[in-house]
C-alpha cells in the first residue's frame, strides 16, 4: 500500500534551505514506519487550482487498488484570487469529489481530511477561522460515504491544551536573524515548523489507524 497525499502548503515537503518550514505530510512517515508515502502537496494550491495544473494526473497514473488517496484542502479555497477561490458549498464539494471519484475509479481509497487549525485565539479562546469549509467536508464524507479524518477538531483539542504562547514554536513564530530563508524573522499562525507539523501528522496517523485504514 502507498499513501499519497493531494493539499496545500501545510502538507508539503520542503527542502534545508526553506528551514524551519515543514509540512505535516513531510513527517507523516514518521509515524507510519514501513508505510511507502508520496507527497504531492503543494504550497499556494487550493483544490481547484491543484487540478487546473494538472497536478492530480501523476497521482492517477500511479494509484493502485487498495491505495490510499488523503486529500485536504481548505486554506487556499477561501482566498479572493478567482483561479483559487471555491464556494464552500458549491464549487469546493465538486473539486473534492474529483478527487475521491478518482480514487475510486482506479480501486484506491479516497480519505477527506479537514485542515489543520490556524493558531488564532480571540479574548482567550482558540478559534476556528475556516467557516463553511470544514462542515462541508464532513458533509461531503458522509453523503459519498469516504472515511474522514477531522484534523481539524482534533488539532483545536489539541492547541487548546498547548496554550497560546506555548502554541507558537509550534507555528512560524521566530526573531529575526535566526534562519537565513526568514532574515526578518516570522509570525505565521498558518504554517508549521517541526513540532506542529509532527503534531499534525501523528493525529493524521493515529487518526488513519482508528479508522483500519493503516
Amino acid at each position: 500500500m502507498t499513501i499519497y497525499i493531494c493539499g496545500d502548503s501545510t502538507a508539503a515537503s520542503y527542502g534545508p534551505e526553506k528551514a524551519p518550514i515543514t509540512g505535516w505530510g513531510q513527517v507523516l512517515g514518521e509515524f507510519l514506519p514501513g508505510v511507502n508515502i508520496v507527497n504531492h502537496a503543494m504550497a499556494g494550491r487550493s483544490s481547484k487550482s491543484f487540478l487546473a495544473e494538472g497536478r492530480l494526473i501523476p497521482v492517477e497514473k500511479a494509484l493502485q487498488p487498495g491505495d490510499l488517496l488523503l486529500i485536504q484542502f481548505t486554506h487556499n479555497d477561501r482566498s479572493d484570487l478567482t483561479w483559487r477561490h471555491t464556494d464552500p458549498n458549491g464549487s469546493f464539494r465538486n473539486t473534492l469529489s474529483i478527487f475521491v471519484d478518482t480514487a475510486r475509479i482506479h480501486g484506491a481509497i479516497p480519505v477527506l481530511m479537514t485542515p489543520i487549525p490556524l493558531r488564532q485565539w480571540e479574548e482567550g479562546e482558540l478559534v476556528d477561522t475556516h467557516g463553511a469549509y470544514v462542515p462541508a467536508i464532513r458533509q461531503l464524507a458522509m453523503e459519498k460515504n469516504v472515511p474522514l479524518l477531522d484534523v481539524n477538531a482534533a488539532g483545536m483539542e489539541a492547541l487548546r491544551e498547548i496554550g497560546e504562547e506555548a502554541a507558537k514554536p509550534y507555528y512560524m513564530h521566530f526573531e529575526a536573524g535566526v534562519y537565513p530563508a526568514y532574515a526578518n524573522g516570522s509570525k505565521d499562525d498558518v504554517h508549521t515548523q517541526l513540532p506542529g507539523a509532527m503534531l499534525y501528522a501523528r493525529i493524521t496517523a493515529d487518526l488513519l489507524k482508528a479508522q483500519g485504514l493503516t
